[in-house]
Order: structure tokens, then sequence, then C-alpha cells
């Protein structure tokens, strides 16, 4: 668990967040190729109340967000550290009253990737 890259204290209280198995399980991977992932920086998980978890809003009905893969990229590759890009996709965008991270479910999903790409470089 200590070697995973955690983001601490970061999430919102009103997020809700899946702990590392039932995100797995969410995903139908093994919790070895969940933490892959995080390690791989394809997925970002924090630490709440000294537990790795991944917020839900990260996951779609047929496993990740549609977009979150390349939205996370976008912020990583553009120079954002993990906690800076969990940060900003938590965020509100005062314009839309929502995080990025659920604006990914909604017609602005498109609108969030060129955000993330005007900001991050």
């Amino acid at each position: 668990m200590g070697s995973l890259p955690l983001s601490i204290d970061i999430l919102p209280d009103d997020v809700v967040a899946l702990e590392l198995d039932d995100a797995a399980k969410r995903l139908g991977v093994s919790s070895n190729r969940l933490r892959t992932l995080i390690r791989d920086h394809n997925l970002l998980a924090a630490s709440r109340g000294g537990r790795p978890v991944i917020p839900e809003a990260f996951f779609g009905p047929d496993g990740l967000a549609k977009h979150l893969e390349g939205l996370v990229t976008i912020l990583l590759d553009g120079g954002f550290t993990r906690d800076e890009a969990l940060r900003w996709l938590y965020t509100k965008q005062d314009d839309l009253g929502l995080y990025p991270a659920d604006a990914l479910h909604t017609d602005s999903a498109r609108e969030m990737l060129r955000r993330a790409q005007a900001e991050a470089f």
C-alpha cells in the first residue's frame, strides 16, 4: 500500500470514493492490475483516512469514465504533478457548477479536455 502514489487529503469531503478492492471489482480487474494502473498514472488515487481510494466519478457504466485516461495524460504530460492533477479534477468550474471529474459524465467532457490542455501548457 505504501508504494502506491497517493494524493493525501486532496479530495473534498463530498466526493464519493471507492476503496481499491471495490474499484477493482467495478472495473472487473484484479487488485494487482488496479495498482498497476495507479502506478502507471492511468488512474489517480488518493488517501482518505489513511486508506487508498479512487473517486467514483472516475468510473463509467462500462469501466473508467470515457475521457478520464486522456484527461489525466494531458495534465501529467503538461507538467502537473499527480497532486495538482487530482486537485484540478476536484476544483469546481464556476461556470458549470461542477468538478471537472463530474463533468466527464456530461456534455462538457470535451470542454474539460480543452481546458486541461490550456492550463497544462
